[in-house]
């Protein structure tokens, strides 16, 4: 055996060595060396030496003292939660959303931008940038103790290479997300579909962290989903996988953006909950939509829709019924395809989460397969609004934490 070769594989093993020991201390800290030894047969000098390390690059932390079990005291081990930053970035269909969080996914600071009407390439790259350096020059930290920058963008990505392969709502081909950012930053830029990092972010630090098979859905201006099996993203062949939104609902439904008629964002999507209500409401219904827009249809929304809902408004809650029940639909080919221990909804649409639910309750009930299926966990984002763009951060936690 060579060397070089033996000496890779001696690095990889330490590296290896060095992720159990910071995803145990991550996961169950404070910890003791002893107890990590113990859980994870690592030789207590192996742990020992690692720990020296992860302490040194400020990465871990000794803390409060344990309870001794006769003899000295042991010395806890906790990650350094505050002391590195990661910042994420949701790219949606009329804005983006920055965050920066610590190493457990807490938001430290926010700011939003709109994103130009009809943008080009270059406009939604000077967009980013716009607000990284916004948030890199508020002082809340050194610049220095940035990770990396995480990004979830709508439409089709490649992954492997940091590229917005396609932003269907735009009509873009081929942004450079990545190599842009690392040179403008000098840092690690991961870039995902937007409902994939939502995905990771609730299985990280949300709802979904009990759920190896799970998918996550994002449901806003389009609808595009997040595939976790066995605790890994599934992409698919071509990093399609996932597009439920193009889902046919209704062979004579209306035309999509993608050109194919009556795909499921056409008809629970924001802007098809906000046609349907004008459609209706133009052919005489009744709402207090009219007094809250006060008789501009082109200021109705699907926040509109909302909160009339919330002040009962029976037109309104009927329709996100509908919508749920047309979500339904959606999720019960999930399913039947998947068959997901949960599925999470996140998205500007979640927040109508409530009247919702019971539509889409009520199309599972109905139409799933088997007693099983019908009991699948759907719950709302414990994340929000920030889900995608705590979900880009994991993207960055993954290459320090990788499990």
């Amino acid at each position: 055996m060579s060397t070089k070769y033996t000496r890779g594989s001696f690095q990889l093993m330490k590296s290896m060595n060095r992720s159990i020991i910071l995803n145990m201390i991550r996961k169950q800290g404070p910890i003791s060396r002893a107890d990590i030894a113990k859980q994870s047969r690592l030789t207590p000098p192996t742990v020992s030496n690692i720990v020296k390390e992860l302490i040194n690059t400020k990465f871990v932390i000794e803390t409060t003292q344990g309870t001794s079990k006769g003899g000295r005291k042991p010395t806890l081990l906790e990650i350094n939660v505050d002391y590195f930053y990661v910042l994420g970035i949701d790219v949606g269909t009329t804005s983006m959303k920055f965050v920066v969080t610590n190493l457990f996914g807490e938001v430290k600071d926010t700011t939003n931008l709109d994103i130009p009407p009809t943008p080009s390439n270059n406009d939604l790259l000077a967009t980013m940038k716009q607000g990284i350096h916004a948030l890199l020059a508020n002082g809340n930290s050194d610049p220095d103790k940035y990770l990396g920058i995480g990004v979830g963008m709508h439409g089709i990505v490649d992954p492997v290479n940091g590229i917005s392969l396609f932003a269907p709502t735009f009509q873009l081909h081929n942004i450079p997300i990545k190599e842009e950012l690392e040179k403008e930053f000098n840092m690690i830029v991961n870039v995902e579909n937007d409902a994939r990092a939502m995905t990771l972010g609730e299985y990280w630090f949300g709802h979904g962290n009990d759920a190896d098979n799970m998918v996550g859905v994002n449901v806003g201006n389009g609808i595009g989903a997040g595939l976790m099996v066995k605790g890994r993203l599934f992409h698919g062949e071509n990093s399609l996988a996932g597009e439920i939104g193009h889902i046919t609902i209704d062979l004579s439904g209306p035309k999509c953006p993608c050109g194919n008629y009556g795909c499921l964002q056409t008809l629970a999507a924001g802007p098809a909950i906000a046609e349907r209500a004008i459609k209706e409401l133009k052919s005489g219904k009744k709402s207090i939509i009219q007094d809250l827009v006060e008789g501009d249809f082109d200021r109705v929304d699907g926040r509109v829709v909302y909160e009339a809902a919330c002040q009962n408004d029976e037109f309104s809650i009927q329709l996100l019924n509908q919508t749920g029940r047309y979500l339904g639909i959606g999720l019960t080919n999930l399913i039947h395809t998947i068959n997901p221990k949960r599925i999470i909804i996140g998205g500007g649409v979640s927040k109508a989460g409530t009247f919702l639910m019971e539509g889409i309750k009520e199309t599972i009930q109905t139409r799933g397969l088997t007693d099983k299926a019908k009991e699948t966990s759907i719950v709302i984002s414990k994340l929000g609004e920030h889900a995608s763009a705590i979900g880009a951060c994991v993207l960055i936690l993954e290459e320090f934490f990788a499990k």
